[in-house]
């Protein structure tokens, strides 16, 4: 996949090569969780959501023709409000994950699906385990216009006089950076509903009162845009090197209890080698830092053959303070690289942003 400097016009490569290692397995024990040929997966309602679960289903019928998939949908806290940031409710993990957790741990359910960007980083989830991480979407976010606007009109401004939407402090602190004269505004709700708002000129309900927007463009995952079959509205890819993605972003992640040996076996088979090594580098770093869910932390891993790279990045939100460091090292090591950034990361200062932008517990 190429991308497109969006201030200069220069093309860029973005490249993912991937080996891997297999993830262990334990094996069947008397004392195991027991299921039978169904196998109910918890998700979302949203677009997105369905369409990520519905393709984990397809995987495993494949893997599996006397599987029977059942898909149960939850509206989660993140769902049922559309006003609020997401800090109110946790973080994404509380907004998204929590109720699906609890459905699980209660039996009701034999897996969960996620948005491995959404599952936090710096926290335990005891008698859990993410079971399977499927092959890697593209990891880039991506920019869409509204209707009238081109992308000749945005690039020439600048961004100048336009609104730009977003939920997530990462991208507002690189579009601050990319963008200064722009207007970053929040903006909540599912991928659609969001590409909905831009072309009805609609405006975002502000948690404290009030109004922002209407909004000029978005900027949202690409592989989101994909998933329910919004690609087309896309107008520019933001290659790694202009905004390096959310930690997790493309890789979507099944989760189960954690001595439920059946159904680890069987997403076993969905598993994907390359996006597990990408994904415990990257998420290494959040746990070294103890990021937080209003922290602005990216971080982007490839494999070389036995090489793997990883960047990450700390912002402060208003995008002023900007630390980032990249670094090699063997493949089959992820979370000693992963640790290795971290700690580089908090020598040059990255504890001092982060918390800057930890939310009051008091």
């Amino acid at each position: 996949m190429s991308g497109q400097c969006l201030l200069t016009g220069e093309v860029s490569k973005i490249v993912v090569r991937t080996r891997g290692l297999l993830y262990p397995l334990g094996t069947v024990s008397s004392g195991a969780i027991v299921s039978g040929q169904t196998l109910k997966i918890g998700t979302r309602k949203s677009a997105m959501a369905l369409a990520q679960t519905e393709g984990i289903a397809r995987m495993l019928r494949a893997a599996d023709a006397a599987l029977d998939v059942e898909i149960v949908k939850f509206e989660t806290r993140g769902d049922q409000d559309q006003t609020s940031k997401l800090l109110r409710h946790g973080g994404k993990g509380g907004a998204f994950v929590a109720e699906i957790r609890e459905a699980m741990r209660a039996g009701q359910l034999q897996a969960a699906m996620h948005s491995l960007k959404d599952v936090p980083g710096n926290e335990e989830t005891p008698g859990l385990i993410l079971a399977a991480l499927l092959p890697r979407d593209p990891a880039n976010d991506a920019l869409v216009l509204r209707p009238g606007v081109s992308l000749d009109e945005f690039r020439a401004s600048k961004g100048k006089g336009f609104k730009i939407g977003t939920n997530a402090v990462r991208r507002a602190a690189y579009l601050r950076r990319l963008f200064p004269e722009a207007t970053v505004i929040h903006f909540r709700g599912a991928a659609d509903t969001r590409v909905a708002k831009l072309d009805h000129g609609d405006k975002q309900r502000l948690p404290g009162g009030g109004e922002v927007g209407p909004a000029d463009a978005l900027v949202m995952a690409r592989s989101g845009l994909e998933r329910i079959g919004m690609a087309s509205r896309i107008v520019h890819d933001f290659s790694v090197h202009e905004m390096l993605p959310a930690v997790g972003q493309g890789i979507v992640a099944v989760e189960c209890v954690e001595n439920d040996w059946l159904t680890r076996a069987r997403l076993a088979k969905i598993e994907d080698a390359s996006s597990r090594l990408c994904a415990e580098a990257e998420r290494e770093v959040l746990w070294v830092l103890n990021g937080h869910c209003n922290s602005p932390i990216a971080g982007h891993a490839t494999l070389s053959g036995n090489e793997m790279t990883l960047t990450a990045s700390v912002l402060d939100e208003a995008g002023g303070g900007f630390i980032e460091v990249l670094r090699q090292g063997p493949a089959d090591r992820p979370c000693e690289l992963g640790r290795a950034v971290g700690l580089e990361l908090l020598d040059k200062g990255a504890a001092a942003i982060i918390e800057r932008t930890r939310p009051d517990e008091h």
